[in-house]
């Protein structure tokens, strides 16, 4: 798989395939990018609308999607590096747009350019690192778009993108960065709690 992701514009959509992930989304954007042969969305991973997405990509003989099923984690970090750009999507859904996807951590440490569709912190987190391109939730169109976007872009700017996800990760999210901080809130806190006891 590694080799067909860097023959292509390879775009790869990793982790859980279940209702909260907006799947219809990425097949509608992929039935409007046909017209491009060498762009393929590899959707990596399993969940409860798996079968959904292959009779899905069936019914409309989307031949620019290929399904991998679940790999291994220690598979992934290999399988990253080699795509052209990660996808992260969402459903358009309040209570999502609180969250951060965890898987898009770990596409902001491989360093590869991310494209996402989705709303609130996730899209927040992308805007402010510069690693990729966001558009809205459920937006099909805009999802392509998006994809067309990064497409045309030399490589060297996407390798750029790319870069500064990985930063934008190693500044805010490793965890040991993420354990001092919490140690100096709670020292803080202490700090606080025994002065209004004095």
């Amino acid at each position: 798989i590694v080799s067909a992701l860097r023959k292509d514009f390879s775009v790869v959509f990793a982790g859980n395939l279940g209702i909260a992930q907006s799947l219809d989304t990425i097949v509608d954007a992929a039935e409007k990018l046909q017209l491009y042969p060498e762009i393929r969305f590899y959707i990596v991973g399993s969940g409860s609308r798996a079968s959904w997405l292959e009779q899905e990509i069936s019914r409309r003989g989307l031949n620019n999607v290929k399904l991998t099923g679940r790999l291994p984690l220690s598979d992934m970090p290999a399988l990253f590096s080699a795509a052209s750009a990660l996808m992260v999507t969402l459903n358009d859904d309040p209570i999502l747009a609180y969250t951060i996807p965890s898987k898009l951590q770990a596409y902001l440490a491989v360093g590869r350019p991310v494209i996402a569709c989705l709303n609130g912190e996730g899209a927040r987190v992308i805007e402010a690192s510069g690693a990729g391109v966001t558009c809205p939730a459920e937006d099909a169109s805009a999802l392509a778009d998006s994809v067309l976007k990064l497409y045309a872009m030399p490589p060297k700017e996407r390798d750029r993108l790319g870069e500064l996800g990985r930063r934008y990760f190693s500044e805010h999210f490793e965890s040991e960065k993420l354990v001092c901080a919490l140690i100096e809130h709670f020292e803080a806190a202490l700090l606080k709690h025994g002065r209004k006891k004095a």
